[in-house]
């Protein structure tokens, strides 16, 4: 399918309500099929809100034991779905984790890999690091799936690109800071430039959906969009409240992308591969 159709869903959950939550995407999700959309796309967290804290052990979901999400699951036929909840393992390592779901299975779970704590964030205290980086098939194609603070780490996305991406999804709880003399929070103009700016190096459409709301102080804006292959902005939701945006992607762009810009074509893994073990070994690192 070279064309489809995705829905941004920028919704605001309610803190630690997993039951409410759900019944809140089992209502997006029919919203999206009913505007003819072919994938539905929430934010980071969006089964249990973001500043969980003590509460993760709650409203953690075990897989593949899934029962707690099998109302979405059955929901997610005949369109596909993103969303993010939190996982736990079978040795009680919790993630914040994003799943993707294709006709009522969970194709592809990527754990969240850098997990910010500074400023007001405090991740690594409750959750543990993802360690994997897939790309994975679906019925449009090659995708990468990344959370909020994956994307401002440049490998995440150059490892997609490199492993076949044509598209990165990343969801996000990334909350406003830095005042502006205009509309905008600094972090909202940041994200704005990332996106556009990696997928134009990249050569890949960045589907990013974050939260609006507010949860325990901190004010999250929204401002979700998907950036095509050659750095335009091909949709986006407003800013500071719930919207839902439909966009109709066409792989065969990311083609013409990458015949007018062949930087993925030129790009010299040998040297990269070399360089970083050579920077590795200088650090005393593994590799």
């Amino acid at each position: 399918m070279m064309k489809f159709s995705v829905a941004l869903s920028q919704l605001a959950p309610k803190l630690g309500n997993l039951k409410d939550n759900l019944e809140a995407h089992l209502r997006w999700i029919e919203k999206a099929r009913a505007a003819g959309a072919n994938l539905v796309v929430f934010p980071e967290l969006s089964l249990t809100g973001y500043i969980l804290q003590d509460l993760v052990p709650d409203i953690a979901v075990s897989l593949p034991d899934a029962s707690r999400l099998q109302p979405l699951l059955e929901a997610c036929r005949g369109i596909d779905c993103v969303f993010g909840f939190v996982e736990v393992s079978s040795n009680f390592n919790y993630y914040n984790a994003a799943a993707y779901v294709s006709e009522g299975r969970i194709v592809h779970v990527h754990r969240k890999l850098y997990l910010p704590t500074y400023g007001m964030f405090d991740e690594m205290r409750f959750f543990a690091m993802g360690e994997n980086l897939r790309t994975f098939q679906t019925q449009f194609g090659e995708f990468g799936l990344l959370i909020c603070e994956d994307l401002w780490h440049p490998s995440t996305i150059y490892l997609h690109a490199q492993d076949g991406a044509k598209a990165v999804i990343t969801i996000s709880c990334s909350p406003g800071r830095g005042v502006r003399e205009g509309a905008l929070f600094a972090t909202s103009e940041g994200w704005e430039n990332l996106l556009k700016t990696t997928s134009q190096f990249h050569t890949v459409f960045n589907i990013y959906v974050n939260r609006v709301g507010f949860e325990d102080g901190a004010h999250f804006p929204g401002g979700s969009m998907v950036v095509g292959p050659s750095g335009e902005v091909v949709a986006q939701g407003r800013y500071f409240e719930e919207d839902f945006v439909v966009a109709t992607l066409d792989i065969e762009e990311v083609r013409r992308a990458r015949l007018f810009t062949p930087v993925l074509r030129d790009e010299r893994l040998e040297l990269t591969l070399r360089e970083l073990s050579r920077i590795a070994a200088k650090r005393n690192l593994p590799h």
